[in-house]
């Protein structure tokens, strides 16, 4: 039976890979290797295990590497935990293939962890590119590293190829997230005000502010202008989530929670959703603010209008429903934010085509995982493109 180390670190990479790790768990010649890490066993950022535990996945193995600070040295320290935890996990479990998502820097040390123990490394969503963080260079990184590669969309494939990765271990299958939407019975309004306890007679708005990583300016001065600007639409109830683990999110987390803080009746924060409770969200949401890649990848297959905030997203493809802004400036902010809940504004959406694929990807990916020659990926060649110039 071959077996296959999914690694999961956040809420939200947990959601986008749900139904892969269900359909590994269910195909009959594959063993599901399941490991946490990461934000996931925080209580900081509501011990989301328990949301994987209730899912009823068996988690194999739980590698703790997040130390308590969002300064440089501890998530460059959280990392080298991260890489001798998985070190130890890989000794221990002896995956064929190691499955991962993304570009965080947990992910980061979980590859390289698997390189010195030759395990061949499949990666979903690379190609992309957010040049306002350093998850930009962990990505790349973790594609050179890794032999078997899932991009969400064509340019993403060229850009992997581009990178000198062989054509015939790129398979592009769209984002696994949009599965979700398609999968399962979202909720209606009154189900989800019920639930989280909203007020079901206002528009909703999404609030979603992460660290821009890349930036010299202050977050807490960003999310603080952010905040401002979202007082002058009362008429809409914010729902806001807390930001990842990164460099600054602590700054950013204070000034949310003294916000909602002091104004209870306009706002309320969530550390954690689950994914059927966050489409649902994206489903009767009037409007999306923040920076966050749900709003370019699972908003637009609910012709939501999201105002993209920064250069955090810089680089990856985003279609209609996304009004980009250059950064938390109240003017720009507040106009952007005035043409996204505009009728004339929605109706110019409808219809409009998610570019990151149709919501049948997880099932793709596991075949190619159930049938991939291992021997084919013991030694990685550079695959060279002619450009035409003159050797």
């Amino acid at each position: 039976m071959r077996k296959i180390a999914v690694i999961t670190g956040t809420r939200a990479e947990y959601g986008l890979l749900y139904w892969v790790i269900k359909e590994i768990h269910e195909t009959p010649e594959l063993e599901l290797q399941l490991i946490v890490t990461g934000m996931h066993l925080s209580p900081e950022f509501g011990l989301t295990v328990r949301e994987i535990e209730k899912d009823g996945f068996p988690i194999v193995e739980r590698v703790e590497m997040l130390l308590s600070s969002d300064t440089e040295v501890a998530i460059t320290t959280s990392m080298g935990l991260g890489m001798i935890g998985f070190a130890k996990t890989y000794d221990r479990l002896k995956p064929d293939i190691v499955l991962v998502l993304g570009d965080r820097f947990e992910i980061s040390s979980a590859v390289s962890a698997a390189v010195p123990f030759g395990i061949p490394v499949a990666h979903i969503h690379g190609g992309e590119s957010t040049e306002g963080v350093m998850d930009e260079l962990f990505r790349h990184a973790i594609t050179k590293m890794s032999s078997i590669h899932f991009p969400s969309t064509l340019k993403y494939a060229d850009r992997i190829i581009q990178m000198g990765e062989q054509p015939e271990r790129v398979f592009c299958f769209g984002a696994p997230g949009l599965d979700s939407i398609h999968r399962l019975r979202l909720l209606k309004k009154q189900e989800l005000a019920n639930e989280l306890k909203l007020p079901i007679e206002r528009q909703w708005g999404i609030l979603t502010y992460h660290p821009v990583t890349h930036e010299d300016s202050s977050g807490k001065n960003q999310i603080k202008a952010l905040l401002n600007v979202v007082e002058r639409f009362p008429e809409i109830y914010w729902i806001i989530t807390l930001p990842n683990a990164d460099t600054g999110s602590r700054a950013i987390i204070k000034e949310i929670e003294v916000f909602v803080q002091e104004n209870s009746e306009i706002a309320c924060l969530f550390s954690s959703l689950g994914q059927l409770r966050y489409l649902s969200l994206l489903k009767n949401a009037t409007i999306m603010v923040g920076n966050s890649s749900s709003g370019l990848i699972e908003a637009p297959s609910f012709e939501l209008p999201v105002v993209n905030i920064g250069d955090r997203q810089k680089g990856r493809i985003g279609t209609a429903n996304v009004i980009d802004v250059p950064a938390c400036d109240k003017n720009i902010l507040g106009t952007a934010m005035d043409k996204a809940v505009s009728k004339e504004f929605r109706d110019s959406i409808q219809g409009l085509k998610n570019p990151y694929g149709d919501g049948h990807t997880s099932e793709k990916i596991v075949e190619i995982l159930r049938t991939v020659s291992l021997s084919d990926l013991s030694k990685k060649q550079f695959c060279e493109l002619s450009m035409g110039v003159d050797s």
